[in-house]
């Protein structure tokens, strides 16, 4: 398997189509409809799917609760919106086209409203995207349908022609599960995540924090299941209560490798479960109903979200992205077949119909790009990543106006520096110049590791635009302490916010050449050199000291009889003193 990946992903890589449909074929090619070099592929599925639960762990990593609230409205707005809407749509086109019962039509259309998390949210992390507007209405929509798994099985249980399973819990209990789950995963978080990883960071063993990390991810996958639940809103949550821990940083360090290698398998697993006799018997159904599902579900998302205030390329876009069928509904047609509401053969033909869904959206994504530059198509190939950098005696995130003088004086005298940057767009510019940036979110431990930070003397952080926060620096004073970390304040507030941190040195980015300015002015009106010096000297003196009394009181108030105004400055006697 990892070798017909390997192959085929490479292949499609350098054809600029993406690695998923790699997967998808490789899989198709080696599994019992292709070559048939691998057996059980349902057992092989099963052991995959754990990618989609650590890609939700991650995920979840990467959201706090605050920010999960600020998103309720796109979440439970957009998202059941989305959901009803293409279910009712798709499920009227089965019913009309297909000869299909309404129950077989609903339980077929209902989950081919569903899309791929684990397509589409690799995508929005490799690209930069996940804290875009267009990244997060995308990932809310995401989460509404994992948390929509429960109504949907419950759904399907009530359609059911089967005799009842007596283990399998009624509704109402799934319903109950679900909150007493999520409200039992909050509190191990709390009360027994957080003082675990505290005493694993303690005793510094990175083998610890490997199992302990994997052990968080499958025991909370593991407790849902028990309980006939989704697997991964389960690690999702747990990814949640972790968001705001100061090893998140290790955390997806340490996932991260496992989530790249079973996901990589899932899609190989969905490639080789696709039954091509199926396929071939009716490729027209097929394709007719994959482009159907494609189209309503990009038509009714686009209006969905012009209507919830969203641009008309920004929405075209998200339509192309979550157009597609999802993993989940392989688990759904189980269920819907399970309960007799579908013969197999029926199951099999709509599988191939999300695979099919599932493997044009590399080719939407290239169109999506062309609609919405916020959009979030694949990667780009030829942006070298941090690990491919020499160790560097300095490492300098952000390669802006700022970051340009920082690099230039340190190579001035030769030292050693390994520049990263999160914009392609910067990253082609400085190429024409000679510079060598590598691509990258320069404030994640794993790239700062990547990039060399563990013999890094120094780390400078000059970044552009949102200033760094002090949740963001902690992990890396801690991961790093032998490192300097230097830091670009955007403003008094944040130089204020970073006071409490051990930071070799903070620079306001506009305060040095505002004192230059002030100088320039002076000696404009005709003041003299001696006292110039004197004027800037008093500044620089009260400056500091408003600073030391805002820190101690977190008010900006502070220390405000210490500034200069037309009532209070200098008695010089003349004014061309």
């Amino acid at each position: 398997m990892l070798g017909a990946a390997l192959l085929f992903v490479l292949l499609f890589r350098r054809l600029g189509i993406g690695a998923v449909l790699g997967y998808l074929v490789a899989g198709a090619v080696i599994g019992p409809q292709g070559l048939a070099l691998i057996g059980d592929v349902e057992g092989k599925f099963g052991i995959a799917e754990l990618g989609i639960v650590l890609l939700l762990f991650l995920v979840g990593l990467e959201l706090h609760p605050t920010r999960l609230w600020r998103l309720r409205r796109d979440i439970f707005g957009f998202g059941f919106g989305q959901v009803v809407a293409c279910g009712l749509a798709i499920s009227g086109i089965i019913l009309a086209v297909a000869g299909f019962s309404w129950e077989a039509a609903l339980a077929l259309g209902l989950p081919l409203a569903l899309s791929s998390t684990a397509q589409v949210l690799p995508m929005l992390r490799s690209a930069g995207r996940m804290n875009t507007p267009f990244g997060e209405r995308a990932f809310s929509v995401l989460l509404f349908q994992d948390l929509s798994i429960v109504p949907l099985i419950t759904i399907v249980a009530a359609l059911s022609r089967a005799p009842a399973d007596p283990a399998a819990p009624p509704g109402y209990m799934l319903a109950l599960y679900t909150v007493g789950a999520v409200v039992g995963l909050v509190l191990a978080g709390r009360y027994l995540l957080n003082p675990l990883f505290r005493l694993i960071g303690h005793l510094g063993e990175r083998e610890l924090f490997v199992a302990a990390a994997l052990f968080t991810v499958l025991a909370a996958a593991g407790v849902m299941e028990a309980l006939h639940l989704s697997t991964a809103l389960g690690a999702f949550i747990a990814g949640v209560m972790l968001a705001d821990s100061p090893y998140r940083h290790e955390l997806e360090a340490d996932v991260e490798p496992f989530r790249t290698i079973l996901l990589g398998l899932f899609f190989l697993s969905v490639g080789m479960m696709l039954d091509l006799n199926v396929v071939m018997a009716r490729p027209l159904f097929v394709i007719g109903l994959a482009v159907a599902v494609i189209t309503v579900k990009s038509g009714v998302i686009f209006g969905l979200a012009r209507l919830f205030g969203v641009e008309a390329r920004p929405a075209l876009a998200l339509g192309l992205l979550l157009s597609q069928g999802g993993e989940f509904g392989f688990v759904l047609f189980a269920q819907a077949r399970a309960a007799q509401l579908i013969e197999p053969e029926a199951a099999s033909l709509f599988g191939a119909v999300v695979t099919l869904s599932m493997a044009t959206t590399p080719f939407l994504m290239m169109i999506a790009r062309r609609f919405n530059k916020e959009g979030s198509g694949p990667e780009r190939d030829d942006l070298e990543r941090p690990s491919a950098a020499m160790p560097a005696s300095a490492i300098v995130v952000g390669y802006g106006r700022f970051g340009q003088t920082v690099s230039q004086m340190l190579m001035a005298k030769a030292v050693s520096v390994t520049l990263i940057d999160v914009s392609a767009t910067q990253i082609d510019r400085s190429s024409a110049f000679g510079s060598k940036v590598f691509y990258g979110d320069g404030t994640r431990i794993d790239l700062l590791r990547q990039a060399g930070a563990d013999e890094a003397r120094t780390i400078v952080f000059c970044m552009d635009g949102d200033p760094v926060s002090p949740e963001t620096l902690k992990p890396v004073l801690e991961a790093f302490p032998h490192a300097a970390v230097l830091v670009r304040a955007f403003d008094r507030t944040h130089l204020i916010r970073l006071d409490r941190l051990d930071l070799a040195g903070v620079t306001r980015e506009v305060f040095e050449s505002a004192v230059c300015m002030g100088r320039k002015a002076l000696e404009a009106v005709g003041i003299k050199p001696e006292n110039i010096d004197r004027v800037e000297a008093e500044y620089r003196k009260r400056d500091t000291l408003r600073l030391r009394q805002q820190g101690k009181s977190g008010d900006l108030h502070s220390g405000k009889e210490m500034m200069f105004t037309p009532e209070r400055s200098l008695k010089t006697g003349r004014p061309d003193a």
